[in-house]
């Protein structure tokens, strides 16, 4: 069977779905399902059952024969979280755990990084790993993936196959439940409903105008088909950029929802909140040439084309991937 950890998330249900859409439903949820409206996600859904996080180490060790690959997507992601023992236990320590019970059973690993790893971008965005030691993460959730990217690259004794994914700026549907941290294209869809306009940071820095600043934006429908082309391909194990490799401006974003609302633009700016704006990164942009490097040759949504899809299929009619 296939282990899905976070699966009530966000990004694991919608790869769940995708899984579904491939025929697997010998899938096991691996996730802390106290929150109803998580667990929306994973409604009407094919899967073997679920595990609570808490027991799943401890359920891994004894029955890792039932289990064939691990997608570890379940980790504390919350950017201004300033409690570092949270981060530790669940981003750090938790992934070792799954990661030494992969390497001693030869399970087949997957697991989310993140491009908070890159800091505010002065050592770029390229994924060789020999750039690793010189990033500086801005926040504790940044630093407690990069603290695992770091410990990865220092094992030597691995899973037969391995994979850590950075993502870059995920959105789309599923994402009800994340409040202050789900997308700007899902809170931009809510202020032009309720108030017929969108609030965009203001930039702080002299090199950017308002609503300039760039970030690397992908749909989560392509993220889940790159997880699902790691699962099904032999490909070698390292630590890949997942981006659409094109930065695009909050502007844009903020255009292409009012666009596929059919509604006139009126944008405003407002300060960066100050608990976040020391640690706000200013311009992403995925290097995507070491995924391209093994084969993968799927095409990343347009921006515009992914935003309509979201608005029109998922947040007008409040739906489900």
């Amino acid at each position: 069977m296939i282990v899905i950890t976070g699966a009530a998330g966000f990004i694991g249900s919608c790869v769940l779905s995708y899984f579904n859409q491939k025929g697997h439903q010998d899938i096991i949820l691996v996730d802390d399902f106290s929150r109803e409206d998580k667990n929306k996600n994973i409604e009407n859904k094919k899967y073997a059952f679920l595990i609570h996080r808490n027991a799943f180490i401890n359920w891994f060790e004894k029955n890792f024969n039932q289990v064939k690959f691990v997608i570890h997507l379940g980790a504390r992601t919350d950017t201004t979280e300033t409690n570092e023992t949270i981060f530790k236990d669940l981003n750090i320590d938790y992934s070792k755990n799954i990661w030494k019970i992969c390497t001693e059973k030869s399970i087949p690993f997957i697991y989310a990084s993140s491009a908070a790893t890159y800091g505010a971008g002065e050592y770029g965005y390229d994924d060789d790993v020999s750039h690793l030691p010189i990033l500086k993460p801005l926040n504790l959730y940044g630093w407690s993936k990069h603290l695992f990217d770091l410990w990865v690259m220092e094992q030597q004794d691995t899973p037969p196959f391995w994979a850590g994914l950075k993502f870059f700026n995920v959105f789309g549907p599923n994402e009800y439940h994340k409040k202050r941290m789900a997308s700007v294209v899902f809170h931009s869809f809510h202020q032009i409903n309720q108030h017929s306009k969108v609030r965009l940071f203001r930039s702080h820095r002299p090199d950017f105008k308002d609503g300039e600043q760039m970030r690397d934006f992908i749909y989560v429908k392509d993220v889940v088909k790159v997880i699902y082309f790691l699962y099904t391909h032999q490909v070698k194990s390292d630590i890949y950029n997942l981006g659409t490799g094109k930065a695009r401006t909050f502007l844009d974003l903020a255009k292409a929802v009012f666009l596929s609302l059919n509604k006139n633009e009126h944008i405003e700016f407002i300060d960066t909140p100050e608990d976040i704006r020391d640690k706000y990164q200013y311009f992403t942009e995925a290097k995507m040439q070491k995924l391209i490097s093994q084969n993968y040759t799927e095409p990343f949504t347009p921006l515009e084309d992914a935003i309509k899809d979201y608005v029109q299929n998922y947040l007008l009619p409040n739906q489900y991937y």
